[in-house]
């Protein structure tokens, strides 16, 4: 049976627009995200599912606003805020982003390394090979092939799907953990909900799909199918997270294996509980993440540097025409890649206080796209109605809650 011609035009059409939700929606799970949810089910079993569905929720949201200011606008969010609240403002996000991603893009490296390790392979191997792949894939390449080799590694991520169904979870606990609100008062539940939503709403995947966004040429017109992107990048975002968490809550949190430092750990635990085969798929859905988070961390960083600078650079650019874009992409690589290669160095800190970091970064980016959204002079008839406005604000005063919370027991513990 054929498909009807106009079904064609508008998978055509959606095919066209699909790349900036989707590919910035997982590379969110990256492996920080990856081990962060790891810790979530190792420590709380299906108890704290209902925070990755807040988080995912503001993931949707924010990433479509971030979408829809980068067409609009057709600037990158690091400019914009240059732009309307000064050149201090723009250089205070410009550095903290600059800061959050360096320590995140050590943990992709990381990832890769503690990954390779579980099939034997040492990071003196693995970080370079990880460091000259995507370097010749941004530099070297193609907006297109960047956008196709983004969207191969995003398939390695069936791999968490397949582990959970592997691990024979507890579906009703599952649901009941997505939809009943229960977490104790302590810092430990506290720092994890805090780093949940700090992975899944992470600020470089907000500035990437603003800049991709214009990177990719999107007109106003293509915003209904960008749309449309943004939600199924995150909710694959969110499913991935569940699987990754239920597959943790049902191996373990019910042998009480608690304390899981990093994402290959929890990998390493898997085989005797679940087998050989679902300790290597999980292990290669790190290494797959670490990839694809790996490319896009950098990416973002020069995104934002050259909006700051007044020079906005596309991946179709030269070299000779864009050179802070490219030396910004190789200062992150070089720079992430050699701190992991420190002979001795432990990045487990890294790992999971980056994640609280992007949550903390959060509140003042955040607060600047909630004030670009109603800025009728550059969002024109897309300008933030009310209720939009307040699903912004109340997001906003989550994250608040968390980050507050979160100094409340660093300092009175």
């Amino acid at each position: 049976m054929s498909i009807p011609t106009s079904r064609k035009v508008r998978l055509a059409a959606f095919l066209a627009v699909m790349g900036p939700g989707v590919i910035a929606g997982l590379s969110d799970d990256d492996p920080a995200g990856i081990t962060t949810y790891s810790q979530l089910g190792a420590q709380f079993g299906y108890r704290l599912l209902w925070t990755l569905v807040i988080s995912t929720v503001a993931l949707i949201i924010f990433q479509d606003l971030g979408a829809r200011i980068g067409v609009v606008t057709r600037q990158g969010l690091i400019g914009l805020v240059r732009q309307k609240y000064g050149a201090r403002a723009g250089s205070f996000s410009a550095v903290a982003l600059i800061l959050a991603n360096v320590g995140t893009m050590t943990a992709e490296f990381a990832g890769v390394a503690a990954a390779g390790q579980l099939f034997g392979i040492s990071r003196y191997v693995t970080v370079p090979l990880t460091a000259v792949f995507i370097s010749v894939l941004v530099l070297r390449g193609t907006f297109k092939k960047a956008e196709r080799i983004f969207f191969v590694l995003s398939a390695v991520f069936i791999s968490y799907v397949i582990a959970g169904f592997m691990s024979h979870p507890h579906w009703g606990s599952a649901f009941k953990g997505m939809v009943t609100p229960s977490m104790p008062f302590n810092a430990s539940a506290i720092n994890i909900a805090t780093a949940t939503l700090g992975t899944t709403l992470a600020p470089w995947g907000l500035a990437f799909i603003q800049s991709y966004a214009v990177d990719k040429r999107l007109t106003r017109a293509d915003l209904k199918l960008l749309r449309a992107d943004v939600w199924v990048g995150s909710l694959l975002t969110g499913v991935i997270g569940f699987f990754v968490i239920v597959t943790c809550a049902a191996t373990l949190h019910a042998q009480h294996v608690f304390n899981i430092t990093d994402a290959s750990q929890a990998a390493k635990a898997l085989k005797p509980l679940a087998g050989t085969l679902a300790k290597d798929i999980f292990a290669v859905g790190i290494i797959g993440a670490a990839l694809l988070a790996a490319s896009i961390l950098p990416l973002s960083t020069a995104y934002s540097v050259s909006d700051l600078t007044g020079s906005p650079a596309a991946l179709d650019d030269k070299f000779e025409e864009a050179p802070l874009f490219y030396i910004t992409f190789a200062s992150i690589t070089v720079v992430a890649g050699a701190l992991i290669m420190i002979p001795g160095v432990s990045l487990i800190w890294i790992l999971i206080s980056s994640q609280v970091l992007n949550a903390i970064l959060l509140l003042p980016l955040l607060a600047y796209m909630y004030g670009i959204a109603r800025d009728k002079k550059l969002m024109g008839e897309f300008v933030a109605k009310r209720g939009a406005r307040t699903l912004y604000g109340s997001i906003i005063a989550l994250v608040a809650v968390c980050v507050l919370a979160q100094f409340w027991f660093m300092f009175n513990l």
